[in-house]
């Protein structure tokens, strides 16, 4: 008997094909409730710190530099008060073999493939995993197929995503490109299906444990060059793994005191599966259309549970605007000589106005660069901006309205991350929590995961229920 084929049929096996395509039975982590075993869960199917380091270095994934932008901080102490102004380092990952952090998870995740006997990997992904999946199966003899959502109904591609899908298909992936829609995780399990290929998703256990590396790394050459760890580590946030895996690291290395600040690009008021909105952002991931939304519901995720779990490990989550993070991309090419694409820079943008609230002595670090080529450089995307009737001027980021208008900062001082209230984020995730859960009667164990998860107190959990 043939298998129904439809979205509706697709979807309703959708449990049965994800377990099938990752060798993770999601059920023995649960608890009939809203919470789940999530230290279980990363513990018996993730690696430990020695494993994942010795199987990343084994493809040359890891062990990148950590530069300090001396002309940089130069500048920002020039904006700042008096004895104001932290020294501003970067994690130079554009030095891994894909040219993003994103190798770390992708080493991990295709190893594991290969381990359990997957003749393939699959991503859904428009951004750097691809590359980096592509990149990691070639090495090891694996098919790859990489599903990116690509165009427009009009057959508009942005720049960046298409340069993204040439590297995957220079490393011998086969890219399937789709407009935006609903239509990327019909195909994508339909693909695992067919193929019996593995799920290489960016939020399991051993993709989110493959960036703990990363943080480890930044404590260690820190406690080398400096003798202690750094004050903050702004980590540009998205799905919430690279946030996750990062802060994770931190706290194997013991670095329990280092504040952990999230960054996204502002792109309120953008549908980020709208048709008419697709091509009005200039950037495709690091943005608050993702960054909010897996904030505030880490689960809806390709995996019946995601290991990126940002509220549970975030001390702080800034915004900056296209405009912002466009001028920051030509400082750190022109005064520092380090050309270096747009994911990256989205932390350096709030890094250099995070700095000049701190001491001259404090360290600040951003933790990842990523490879810049054709279709990331400044001049495609504002290009493309210009063609779908973006204004582009220099003046004041904030007044900067995503979908209409990118505003190039008039001078350096004008660069200011604006803070998310995190006890909003927090309520609308425990709120969601409640409602996915209809049935389920809020148990202690609940409250005090929901405590975890949201980083706060027991107290602050029941208040929240008590206002729900």
């Amino acid at each position: 008997m043939s298998k129904d084929m439809s979205y509706a049929g697709v979807m309703s096996r959708r449990n049965e094909i994800m377990k099938n395509a990752i060798g993770i039975d999601y059920d023995v982590f649960e608890s009939g409730g809203i919470s789940f075993d999530y230290e279980k869960m990363m513990r018996e199917t993730g690696y430990t710190l020695e494993e994942m380091t010795k199987i990343q270095r084994s493809t040359g994934v890891g062990n990148t530099p950590l530069l300090e932008m001396k002309n940089i901080t130069k500048l920002v102490r020039k904006i700042s008060p008096e004895g104001k102004g932290a020294r501003i380092f970067i994690k130079d990952e554009a030095a891994n073999p894909s040219g993003s952090f994103k190798a770390r998870r992708a080493a991990n995740a295709v190893y594991h493939a290969k381990k359990l006997g997957y003749k393939g990997v699959i991503a859904a992904t428009s951004g750097n995993y691809g590359a980096a999946v592509a990149s990691q199966a070639a090495m090891y003899g694996l098919k790859c197929i990489i599903v990116q959502e690509c165009y427009d109904s009009q057959g508009k591609g942005q720049p960046e995503i298409i340069e993204k899908a040439r590297k995957c298909e220079a490393y011998g992936a086969e890219v399937i490109q789709l407009t935006t829609g609903p239509e990327l995780f019909y195909t994508f399990l339909k693909l695992l299906e067919e193929t019996g290929y593995f799920n290489a998703s960016l939020y399991t256990p051993f993709g989110i444990a493959g960036v703990e590396t990363l943080g480890y790394e930044i404590s260690m050459e820190c406690r080398e060059k400096f003798g202690r760890d750094p004050d903050v580590v702004v980590c540009t946030n998205a799905g919430g793994g690279n946030l996750t895996g990062t802060a994770r690291g931190l706290q194997k290395a013991g670095a329990d005191l280092v504040e952990v600040v999230a960054a996204s690009v502002d792109l309120s008021g953008l549908h980020m599966a709208s048709d008419t909105q697709f091509n009005k952002k200039s950037f495709t991931t690091g943005h608050t259309g993702f960054g909010i939304p897996f904030s505030t519901w880490p689960d809806r995720s390709d995996v019946p549970r995601s290991a990126g779990r940002p509220l549970r490990y975030m001390d702080r989550y800034v915004i900056v605007t296209q405009g912002e993070v466009f001028y920051t991309t030509e400082a750190l090419a022109q005064l520092e000589g380090v050309e270096r694409g747009p994911a990256g820079n989205t932390s350096l943008a709030a890094a250099i106005s995070i700095a000049r609230e701190l001491d001259e002595d404090k360290i600040i670090i951003v933790q990842e660069t990523e490879y810049t080529g054709a279709g990331k450089h400044i001049q495609p995307q504002l290009s493309f901006a210009r063609d779908n009737g973006i204004e582009i001027r220099f003046g004041d980021p904030k007044d900067e309205v995503p979908g209409e208008n990118i505003i190039l900062p008039k001078d350096p001082s004008y660069i200011k991350a604006n803070d998310i209230d995190l006890n909003k984020l927090k309520r609308s995730y425990i709120k969601n929590c409640i409602e996915k859960n209809p049935d389920s009667h809020v148990t202690k164990e609940d409250i005090q995961f929901l405590a975890e998860d949201t980083k706060s107190s027991v107290e602050f959990v029941e208040s929240i229920l008590k206002d729900l």
